[in-house]
């Protein structure tokens, strides 16, 4: 599986360093209390309780601390990845599996966070979600090519299209236009874009599994939420 990560970027994120991540956490909660503009590194430092030295160890700038924050929650999505023994499990359960984290993953960016992002850390958050589209792009693509491999997806599909349509839906799923119906939930809009996808790619070997399947999806995402 691709990396994010550039080198550099992951020689500077250590998720063994406790200090690191308490940090990267810290800032993380801030931003999601008082917003990205409202805090500059002297605030961040004080609601952290760290000298400023401190944090200009680890982040020489607030641009490059929030860098940094894409980078460390992609590598502790890897992370949860890696956990998961993806060899033993066929492109059905792997695609369940997959999509639960990267959709709770791409959950966490609110409106208003994505909104700041968008204005004043433009190129940092366009680079970056350039290339965490691109990773999951190429993830769904290899699950594709598994599951026609396996017998369960049809091997008449236009991989691309269909990865590209896919990824999509899965980071765009959040915002609160996706779905013009009301009062309903971001859980019963992922479960309905999930089986429309099973249903649309699979062959009736894939569709009877993933009946068998069903049931367990909705537990597995309010676990993972």
């Amino acid at each position: 599986m691709a990396k994010l990560l550039s080198g550099k970027m992951e020689s500077e994120i250590n998720l063994n360093d406790p200090r690191l991540c308490a940090i990267l956490d810290g800032t993380i909660n801030l931003f999601y209390e008082f917003g990205i503009r409202n805090l500059n590194m002297d605030d961040i430092s004080r609601q952290l309780k760290i000298s400023k030295k401190t944090l200009y160890q680890y982040a020489k700038s607030k641009e490059d601390l929030i860098e940094k924050l894409f980078y460390y929650d992609d590598m502790k999505f890897e992370k949860r990845i890696s956990e998961i023994r993806l060899d033993k499990l066929n492109a059905i359960d792997v695609l369940i599996q997959v999509s639960i984290i990267v959709s709770g993953q791409m959950g966490k960016f609110d409106a208003k966070l994505k909104f700041e992002m968008k204005k004043y850390y433009e190129t940092v958050f366009h680079n970056f979600m350039v290339k965490k589209q691109a990773h999951i792009f190429e993830q769904i693509s290899n699950n594709i090519k598994q599951g026609i491999s396996e017998g369960l997806y049809r091997d008449n599909l236009n991989t691309g299209l269909v990865a590209g349509l896919y990824v999509r839906n899965l980071v765009e799923m959040h915002n609160k236009d996706f779905c013009i119906v009301e009062n309903i939930t971001f859980d019963q809009i992922f479960e309905a874009m999930f089986e429309n996808h099973i249903r649309a790619v699979s062959t009736t070997e894939g569709i009877k599994y993933f009946e068998k399947r069903k049931s367990e999806i909705s537990q597995l995402n309010k676990n993972n939420n």
